[in-house]
């Protein structure tokens, strides 16, 4: 089996829960529920999300407290434990450091790549840097410019230029719109039909 593929998978809706619309539950904010499923522009929705926090006078800690009783996804864990026996496996994310760090705990801490936020002392957050324009797009023209074949996966709008330009790509636990708008693209709901799609692509 060659060694020359990295697998690159999105984090939330894939892995773990997706943590803006634990916190909208949480918090009783219903319209946080809006992710990148919804809003294909992820700074207008970064951007408003901010303004919604601030408005409700919710910081970091509120978020972070939500988090940490967030569990990934039911055989996410040994999903990738598996993945990770046969082949790399980066995990890239429009998340922050400042959100994940507790789910890769629980994910047995596999390689991430996401963006951070910028917080003041008292706990608001004031913005977000983003790690580079298009990251996921990006970090997957990297790998291959290294010499590395890609496999990706995801579920929302901004995983789909990763899963394009991969060698292999697939939907995973997606939207109707999304399999209907990429019909081209495998889509599969349960993590070992997609390991057998990533291990017969590798």
């Amino acid at each position: 089996m060659s060694n020359l593929n990295v697998v690159c998978l999105d984090m939330e809706g894939v892995l773990v829960p997706e943590i803006w619309i634990a916190f909208a539950e949480a918090s009783g904010i219903p319209e946080l529920k809006r992710t990148t499923r919804d809003e294909p522009d992820y700074d207008k929705l970064m951007t408003w999300r901010l303004s919604v926090l601030k408005e409700h006078g919710l910081g970091l800690k509120e978020i972070q407290e939500t988090i940490a009783k967030i569990d990934p996804i039911p055989g996410a864990k040994e999903f990738l434990d598996e993945l990770r026996k046969i082949t790399q496996v980066v995990i890239l994310s429009d998340t922050f450091t400042q959100f994940a760090q507790p789910l890769m705990a629980k994910l047995g801490w596999p390689t991430l790549f996401c963006n951070t936020l910028e917080v003041a002392e008292n706990g608001e957050i004031t913005d977000y840097k983003m790690r580079c324009e298009h990251s996921k797009l990006t970090t997957v023209k990297a790998l291959q410019s290294c010499g590395f074949d890609t496999i990706a996966s995801g579920d929302s709008h901004n995983d789909l230029e990763m899963i394009l330009a991969s060698k292999a790509g697939f939907l995973f636990k997606s939207t109707d719109a999304i399999k209907a708008e990429h019909p081209e693209l495998p889509a599969f709901e349960e993590y070992d039909e997609l390991l057998e799609a990533i291990k017969a692509a590798l």
